[in-house]
């Protein structure tokens, strides 16, 4: 019972970190149904840009967040206004080779100037843990999920509780009729692609703690991110949150009860299952098309 206890735990905290990585994703495919395939690179790019500063300055890595954030909103936007904005209105084919080109250049510079091996961020607490109630929980674990809660939470309150927010959430459900009200569907996607890059700011540096990364490591991460906003359901919020979850507790236990190579694998066979039942994924809105002849 212990066992199933403690690995119930490590999956929720390691569930918190993914929905973290993936609401970025989810957000600039909701407002702009852009799939950002670069996402992965971004959060390789922070990672590598925490670990150099936390060996340079030994700032701690999470900490070292309240930088690489406001940097990446600015990269975000940015890159929305000189490279991104010239799609806007193509087809998704479209913003998958443009995103997927920009990935390949991050790739390809951080080759060039960290070299292509791996590295982690590994502070003090690096093996460290809490004990609560007989259960060991990780201290790099956890405080990378209160990190990734305390910005989904930010996330949800601008969402929810500002004027800025509802213009994200008015041009994502109506962009027609956003226009007619003053919203500009130009600066609500730059803005929204810009808050979307930025949660990678925090996301890659709970990353380089949590996980050894090299410039390739986007392949990997891109994938498990595609695949939690699919089984949640494309540009739902809280889609990407309970596709985390799962994720993250499908990692914990199969690695528990089985093998941690099986644990992907265990993931993807979830999704497949629930794309036989909803296409659309679990919080996805099914969309309708009228043929006319």
């Amino acid at each position: 019972m212990t066992q199933l206890v403690q690995a119930l735990a490590l999956g929720l905290l390691i569930g918190g970190v993914y929905a973290l990585l993936a609401s970025g994703l989810t957000l600039i495919f909701g407002v702009m149904h852009i799939i950002n395939v670069a996402h992965g690179a971004f959060l390789v790019l922070v990672a590598m840009l925490t670990w150099w500063m936390w060996r340079e300055t030994d700032i701690d890595p999470i900490v070292a967040s309240v930088v690489t954030t406001p940097l990446m909103f600015g990269f975000g936007w940015v890159l929305y206004r000189t490279v991104i904005a010239r799609i806007r209105g193509s087809s998704p084919s479209m913003s998958v080779l443009l995103t997927f080109g920009l990935a390949l250049t991050i790739e390809g510079i951080l080759n060039v100037t960290a070299g292509n091996i791996f590295r982690s961020a590994t502070p003090a607490y690096f093996e460290q843990s809490f004990r609560v109630a007989g259960i060991s929980l990780p201290k790099p674990q956890v405080y990378g999920f209160l990190a990734a809660v305390s910005v989904l939470a930010l996330l949800y309150l601008v969402l929810t509780r500002t004027w800025t927010g509802r213009a994200i959430r008015a041009t994502s459900q109506n962009p027609s009729g956003a226009a007619l009200v003053g919203v500009s569907a130009t600066s609500t996607a730059a803005l929204a692609f810009a808050v979307g890059v930025a949660t990678t700011g925090v996301g890659g540096s709970i990353m380089s703690v949590l996980y050894p990364f090299f410039p390739a490591s986007h392949y990997d991460w891109i994938s498990r991110l595609l695949g939690i906003i699919v089984l949640g359901g494309m540009g739902s919020l809280p889609g990407a949150l309970v596709g985390a979850l799962i994720l993250g507790l499908a990692e914990t236990l199969t690695a528990t009860y089985g093998s941690l190579r099986w644990s992907t694998l265990v993931f993807y066979l979830v999704i497949m299952a629930v794309l036989l039942v909803r296409s659309q994924g679990l919080f996805g809105t099914r969309l309708r098309e009228d043929v006319t002849t």
